[in-house]
């Protein structure tokens, strides 16, 4: 299974569509979004993935009412599995959670954004996912990231170059 992982789109609706446009072509099954929508009028975008799309609320989420009636989105953490996979996923507006849910050892994945910057890493046996942002307004990085559920890797892709900004085997 492939799955996409976005964050902190922030009403930005082109590069919302460069990101959909994107998984939609990379032929993912499901997509996740580590939130920072912002409002509900995203959904015009986020509507055409061919994937269903699970995701949390992020602290510029200020319209939730309307997010979970155009989105479904509900939470502030989620779990998921694939292919026997277990990921968390939460914004990562506060990093003691974040090292909680990757210390836990209950979680091949953890999956954060917030920060705006993408990363991948080791945390004890859990691998920490930020796709960094998809918006592009704090770092000019326009990124998301693949995860390969049966490879076990994960490759994180700049939106408008799609040159490879990082991977890690699982």
């Amino acid at each position: 299974m492939i799955v996409g992982i976005m964050s902190d789109t922030h009403d930005n609706l082109p590069a919302i569509k460069l990101a959909v446009d994107f998984f939609n072509e990379s032929g993912v099954d499901l997509v996740i979004h580590a939130g920072d929508f912002v409002a509900p009028f995203v959904a015009k975008e986020l509507k055409k993935l061919r994937a269903p799309l699970r995701g949390v609320f992020g602290n510029n989420d200020g319209e939730r009412k309307g997010l979970y009636e155009a989105l479904g989105i509900y939470d502030e953490i989620l779990e998921v599995e694939a292919d026997g996979m277990k990921m968390a996923v939460t914004h990562g507006t506060d990093e003691r959670i974040v090292r909680a849910l990757a210390r836990s050892r209950l979680y091949d994945v953890v999956i954060v954004g917030h920060t705006h910057r993408y990363e991948i890493r080791e945390e004890g046996r859990t691998i920490l996912v930020n796709p960094g942002e998809v918006c592009g307004y704090l770092t000019g990085v326009r990124s998301v990231a693949l995860l390969d559920t049966r490879g076990r890797e994960v490759r994180i892709v700049n939106l408008d170059t799609g040159e490879l900004l990082g991977a890690m085997s699982l």
